[in-house]
């Protein structure tokens, strides 16, 4: 497997070579600081370029990155409509085992893409200085907060016994005992029995 100073190379050469490519960014897992890395975190890179449809025509350009195992193009496939809406998006594994998952955004919508950033975003390379200001990637949003009194409860009360409903609908000739034994292995949870 390549490492990550390799891959990051590889893609950054690509878009430095490349006109069609103005901005480059890196998301996810990978610019998260408080998740140690590991071999097998796959890369979240989006390419802002100047024109998608000379991208899409022909898959050659990705060729310089690697042998494919696989690829799929979501927003190109019959089965399920496209969610991106103007974007583009590669799926691919390498046969070195390393993931990517590589997004052609136009240009024209750097301002938007920030906009609805999770935050953990970093800017790799930036040709027309279109970002204004440093960013620095970070996961406060999804930070786990304390609930409300109030609000354990509903959840507590409700999720349970929604789960113990589903569960029971798996042992179809223990459906009558299964709620008890839930109950009675935490007498906490509300019985709907």
């Amino acid at each position: 497997m390549r490492s990550s100073t390799d891959i990051l190379r590889l893609l950054l050469d690509i878009a430095e070579r490349d006109e069609r490519i103005r901005l480059v960014t890196l998301e996810g897992s990978r610019t998260n600081r408080n998740v140690p890395a590991d071999a097998y975190q796959d890369y979240d890179i989006s390419y802002f370029v100047t024109d998608m449809e000379t991208f899409k025509q022909s898959d050659r350009w990705l060729q310089p990155l690697g042998e494919r195992l696989m690829m799929q193009k979501p927003e190109d496939m019959e089965l399920f409509p496209p969610e991106l809406g103007n974007w583009f998006s590669y799926l691919i594994l390498f046969e070195d085992g390393v993931k990517l998952d590589l997004t052609l955004i136009p240009i024209g919508e750097t301002d938007d893409y920030f906009a609805q950033s999770d935050g953990l975003v970093e800017v790799l390379l930036d040709k027309d200085a279109r970002v204004p200001r440093e960013i620095v990637p970070g996961d406060r949003q999804y930070w786990i907060r304390k609930p409300t009194a109030r609000e354990f409860d509903a959840i507590a009360a409700t999720s349970s016994g929604w789960h113990r409903s589903t569960c029971s609908k798996g042992w179809p000739d223990k459906r009558s005992s299964m709620p008890s034994t839930i109950c009675t292995r935490w007498p906490g949870l509300i019985c709907c029995a």
